[in-house]
């Protein structure tokens, strides 16, 4: 497991709070994981894990900055938690998250879907008319890809389960390949 930042996120901590020293914990810990599919940005409010995924360490920040609080700061008890699940996850030793989620950076719609992602189980795919479907919204293809494409916390809420259809994969914020990956892993062909 690797829990460290890059110089880069460093200097944006340092800069954007100034104010974090000792006795109080940022509102928002924030920090990277590097796994097998990449480098992941992290964050973690008091409700559980806001972010996961691929972007730019810098545009997360900023979008939590705008959306969740300014008082971002490295917390590793916080963190640290997630980036063990992540790699027991990736090792094939997990297949549900514990850790809680915070979908406050996705819109109602996008909650909505990702809720219902939650209950895709491991190893299992579904398919973009199946979640519209389920959420009563069978014409909102589109919207339910859009939402998936918006999940703020990739592989914790498994948007990847997602398909197009039997043969085709469809899209995923991390890649193709990521997507593949990620299905290989829960034993998907």
């Amino acid at each position: 497991m690797s829990s460290g930042s890059s110089g880069d996120l460093d200097a944006l901590l340092r800069a954007t709070s100034p104010t974090y020293v000792g006795d109080r914990h940022p509102d928002v810990a924030f920090g990277t994981h590097d796994g097998p599919v990449g480098r992941m940005v992290l964050a973690v409010t008091g409700r559980g894990v806001v972010a996961c995924g691929y972007e730019d360490e810098s545009v997360v920040f900023e979008r939590i900055a705008r959306g969740v609080s300014t008082f971002i700061g490295a917390d590793p008890r916080r963190i640290d938690p997630v980036r063990r699940e992540l790699d027991a996850y990736f090792s094939g030793r997990l297949r549900t998250f514990t850790a809680p989620v915070d979908l406050r950076l996705a819109t109602p719609f996008a909650r909505t879907v990702l809720q219902m992602m939650l209950a895709v189980p491991y190893g299992t795919v579904t398919t973009y008319r199946q979640i519209a479907e389920r959420i009563g919204r069978p014409r909102a293809l589109r919207a339910v890809g859009n939402a998936l494409g918006g999940n703020p916390v990739c592989v914790v809420v498994p948007c990847h389960r997602v398909v197009e259809s039997e043969s085709v994969l469809g899209g995923y914020a991390g890649g193709t390949a990521v997507k593949e990956r990620l299905l290989r892993i829960e034993g998907l062909r």
